[in-house]
């Protein structure tokens, strides 16, 4: 059995923040964005599981550092309720909605959602901020951690490559693989 294979007690697939702010014209824009939602739409539609979607929303306080952030990102300074926080892609009724103001999604509710000894599958935007600043809070609560390449996108094409590097350098308890070698490795049991 490979290495993959016998760590798997299931799959958790989480989108990560596939979002107005970062689709739309601004200091925010994912240029590779459209892409990847076709590959999501098709891992989900796969994997068959309840998925867990992410929302970045602004703190409004920008307490700490995170005001030094806005001034930076001024644009960026929509309001928690505003439009810009909407998810774009068609949220199953079965989805868990998780909303955070940090990079990291990873926290008491998302490691509610992927069950120990579960694998982490994660998409979305970007690779080179909430990605993986939540791949690395799941790695170091110990979980195994699957970043699906062309199901991310980052603020560059060598930020993205960079990246995923990076994450390679923490096998076993992350890997990072296409879309097509994970759903190759998929059971039709596990995709119904």
């Amino acid at each position: 059995m490979d290495q993959a294979g016998s760590r798997r007690d299931g799959a958790t697939l989480v989108v990560i923040d596939m979002q107005r702010a970062f689709r739309d014209d601004g200091q925010w824009q994912v240029p590779r964005y459209q892409e990847i939602v076709p590959v999501i739409t098709r891992l989900r539609q796969s994997l068959g599981s309840s998925p867990v979607f992410t929302r970045f929303i602004r703190d409004e306080a920008e307490t700490g550092a995170w005001a030094a952030y806005y001034r930076r990102w001024d644009e960026m300074r929509f309001p928690s309720g505003s439009e810009a926080w909407d998810i774009t892609m068609d949220v199953p009724g079965e989805a868990t909605v998780i909303d955070a103001s940090t990079f990291s999604k990873w926290g008491p509710e998302l490691a509610a959602a992927v069950p120990e000894g579960a694998d982490m599958v994660l998409t979305g935007v970007a690779t080179d901020c909430c990605v993986l600043s939540t791949a690395l809070g799941a790695l170091d609560a110990g979980r195994f951690v699957t970043v699906v390449s062309d199901a991310c996108a980052a603020v560059s094409d060598e930020a993205q490559e960079q990246t995923l590097a990076l994450l390679q350098l923490l096998s076993p308890m992350c890997e990072v693989v296409t879309s097509r070698e994970l759903l190759a490795r998929t059971t039709p049991a596990e995709r119904t």
